[in-house]
């Protein structure tokens, strides 16, 4: 039986204004919210929303997925904690304008995608579109220098 405020938080995700959003995940989740898109951020808030009212995961899903996890990334925690902290998440578009030249890129599930071609790295792309090299991740926009 859903609880009879969950429905209408829900339905008000849309309609708010990012900042009202921003200040729910400071609610909700207690850290400050990442640099994704409104899209993330309403998905995260409506599945946080529920998780708190109905629970979360059971334990058998949970080891579940992590054997999933383990079985796509090798055992890897490294590339693991790449994946989950800090990539942004597929169907994500990047757009950085470089030297008059709007270059989206496209987050795929296995990598990147720009100008029709597929890349393992931001890094990557940013050298075919600058011709020297770059940190990716500082490129477009995502860290800052030095960080």
């Amino acid at each position: 039986m859903p609880k009879p405020d969950v429905p209408a938080r829900l339905a008000a995700l849309p309609g708010m204004p990012i900042g009202e959003l921003k200040a729910e995940w400071r609610s909700l989740f207690g850290t400050e919210p990442p640099p994704y898109n409104r899209r993330f951020l309403e998905s995260r808030l409506a599945y946080r929303i529920q998780e708190l009212a109905y629970g979360g995961l059971k334990p058998e899903t949970l080891a579940r997925l992590e054997a999933l996890g383990e079985q796509f990334d090798g055992r890897n925690i490294t590339l693991r904690r790449i994946r989950h902290e800090q990539r942004p998440i597929a169907g994500t578009r990047l757009i950085r304008e470089y030297q008059g030249v709007e270059h989206v890129v496209t987050v795929t599930r296995d990598g990147y995608e720009c100008q029709g071609r597929p890349y393992q790295s931001l890094s990557a792309i940013a050298r075919a579109i600058t011709g020297t090299r770059w940190n990716g991740w500082v490129f477009f926009g995502l860290r800052k220098p030095g960080a």
